[in-house]
C-alpha cells in the first residue's frame, strides 16, 4: 500500500463521513512532526523542546 493510497483513502473518508473536523488536528499533528523533525540537530532544539 503506497502512501498516496492511504492519503486518497483519508480524503475519500472525510468526504463521505462528512468529519471535517479532523483536517485541523492532523495538518497541526503533521506540522508539529515536520517542526520535530527538521529542529532536531540545530541550535533551536532546546528552545523547541522546552515548549512541551
Amino acid at each position: 500500500m503506497s502512501k498516496g493510497t492511504i492519503i486518497v483513502e483519508f480524503w475519500v473518508f472525510l468526504k463521505e463521513r462528512k468529519k471535517w473536523w479532523l483536517v485541523p488536528i492532523v495538518v497541526f499533528l503533521l506540522l508539529l512532526g515536520v517542526l520535530i523533525v527538521l529542529t532536531e540537530g540545530s541550535a533551536l532544539a532546546p528552545f523547541i523542546y522546552a515548549l512541551f
